[in-house]
């Protein structure tokens, strides 16, 4: 699918995918075969923290229907509907906030993972965006499966077609634009269960991420500097 050039999301690069979902303040690449987002890519921008929480979870219409995630998809799983694009990072106006709470947003996590370590890098990354000297934080995450393990689904245990595969893992990867117009990159990945583990025992380099997803991180940044920051497990800020 051709992407458009005109996001500002997308400034260092957005992966393909079936459907592109281009909301106000972030995107989404869907997959059709997962019934959920292969990627969320989006710039933090949690300005509001009086804005209430609307709670409005909703299908997303612009999803055929055939290959869209529904309410009752979720219901008495025992799994969170995970945001992948936070709340707590789009929170400078009511419809900005809203639009977190689409489906296509949404990807099945244990609930201690969701409200747990998940919760936590969310927070660390809004942390690192609060700094004086970052400019502009962008994030790009999505849910890992490992074709070699089980994969559990959520929705209509009787008809695969309809079911949503629940994710063994998630990344996420943060590229942050100082003052200077120097760029550093974080890459995580956390299994999709609950974890005691300190946040920063997470980091791997960005090209263990790529091979998992198989998808191609930051790609309109080129050159032996770019590589090596992508195989470099940078020290939490």
């Amino acid at each position: 699918m051709e992407i458009p050039n005109t996001i500002r999301q997308a400034r260092y690069g957005m992966p393909a995918a079936d459907q592109i979902l281009v909301n106000r303040h972030y995107v989404i690449g869907y997959s059709y075969y997962f019934r959920q987002a292969k990627w969320a890519l989006e710039i933090i921008d949690p300005d509001n923290p009086g804005l209430d929480r609307p709670d409005n979870f909703r299908p997303d219409f612009r999803v055929p229907a055939m290959f869209r995630a529904d309410l009752v998809d979720y219901r008495g799983s025992g799994y969170d509907r995970g945001h992948l694009v936070a709340s707590a990072n789009q929170r400078e106006a009511e419809l900005q906030n809203s639009e977190t709470f689409l489906l296509s947003n949404m990807s099945p996590q244990e609930p201690q993972f969701n409200r747990g370590i998940w919760r936590k890098l969310e927070a660390k990354v809004r942390r690192l965006d609060a700094k004086k000297r970052i400019l502009e934080t962008y994030v790009i995450c999505g849910p890992i499966f490992y074709f070699d393990q089980p994969v559990e689904r959520i929705g209509d245990e009787d008809d695969n077609e309809v079911s949503i595969p629940i994710p063994n893992a998630y990344f996420k990867s943060v590229l942050a634009e100082n003052d200077r117009g120097a760029l550093h990159m974080w890459s995580f990945l956390l299994p999709n269960e609950p974890s005691d583990r300190p946040v920063a025992s997470f980091r791997v380099p960005t090209t263990k991420i790529e091979q998992y997803t198989g998808i191609q991180l930051w790609s309109q940044l080129q050159g032996r500097k770019i590589d090596r920051e992508k195989k470099r497990v940078r020290a939490m800020w």
